[in-house]
């Protein structure tokens, strides 16, 4: 499947550094097409070596909406001079010819992009973070509604363009284990670059692999409500009744059960009823009813 992501094909000079002689070319008349971001740095500057790698990169990943140059101020003070650069790093976005914005200092990557995004969207762009944003929303509509195969073909677009989105990463994950395909998922999640092994998307799409597991061998409902109802304080037919219910698609009832043993004993086999719980919050989505509700419950009984 073929998803064109991005309307400006990838630059050959993309990246370039420029010294005084070339400062009006390559920023200046550069920028009236398409948005410069300069880099003001030096080679003793510490901070300046971790915030152009993350500027080249976002650059890079914007596909030709954005040019970067290079600036090594000790090579031109007078550049810097004349843009009054009073401290390095120092960053700098030129359009049609002017400054429209900029910022001091290192930041973390994310601000780097969200700042590369802005300067495009400012020059009336559009950032390859909004078009994969769509994407991403148009593929867990599909997951959503039972398409899973599409889903996965949609996500392996979108890591096709960067594959390093940790959101399209855990819908493929997602998509496989809704297919009923575990094996994959799990290769999937041990697989998944180490920049985002640790992101939400991805830990919520482990919770996830980890209930469909369990899912397998979940015994049946009714005759696990029969044992339940009969005998209270029976925890493990308690425990099994919650895995049941959530294999069944419900999760409130899961909760709720899994709430009831806790309440009960909660240190029963090594606390495991408030592990399933946060195994539970952590698939769903964070803004769900069923975790709000059981958050606060739980929060409840642990500080009561």
């Amino acid at each position: 499947m073929e998803l064109n992501l991005t309307a400006n094909a990838p630059d050959a000079d993309l990246i370039k550094d420029v010294s005084e002689a070339t400062f009006m070319a390559d920023v200046v008349e550069a920028s009236q097409t398409v948005p410069v971001i300069v880099d003001f740095w030096a080679p003793w500057c510490g901070p300046c070596k971790t915030l152009g790698p993350q500027l080249e990169a976002a650059v890079t990943a914007a596909k030709g909406a954005v040019k970067m140059a290079k600036v090594n101020v000790d090579e031109a003070q007078r550049i810097a001079g004349q843009l009054q650069i009073q401290s390095i790093p120092t960053v700098y976005a030129f359009h049609k010819g002017q400054p429209i914005d900029g910022f001091q200092g290192a930041l973390p990557e994310s601000e780097v992009r969200a700042f590369v995004d802005r300067v495009i969207k400012a020059a009336g762009g559009e950032a390859p973070g909004d078009a994969l944003a769509d994407a991403v929303e148009a593929a867990e509509e599909m997951l959503a509604e039972g398409a899973a195969q599409d889903a996965a073909q949609t996500f392996a677009a979108i890591l096709g363009e960067d594959p390093q989105h940790a959101g399209a990463y855990g819908g493929m994950v997602r998509a496989h284990i809704a297919m009923g395909e575990l094996d994959q998922a799990e290769a999937l999640l041990n697989g998944a670059p180490i920049e985002i092994s640790r992101a939400p998307e991805l830990e919520a799409a482990h919770a996830q692999l980890e209930l469909a597991r369990q899912a397998e061998n979940a015994g049946p409902v009714a005759e696990l409500t029969a044992t339940v109802e009969a005998e209270p304080d029976n925890h493990q037919a308690r425990f099994d009744l919650a895995r049941a219910l959530y294999a069944k698609g419900d999760a409130e009832g899961a909760v709720s059960h899994l709430l009831d043993l806790f309440r009960r004993d909660r240190e029963w086999n090594e606390g495991a009823a408030k592990t399933q719980l946060f195994t539970i919050f952590d698939a769903l989505k964070p803004n769900d009813p069923v975790v709000l509700n059981g958050r606060r419950k739980l929060s409840s009984m642990i500080f009561a």
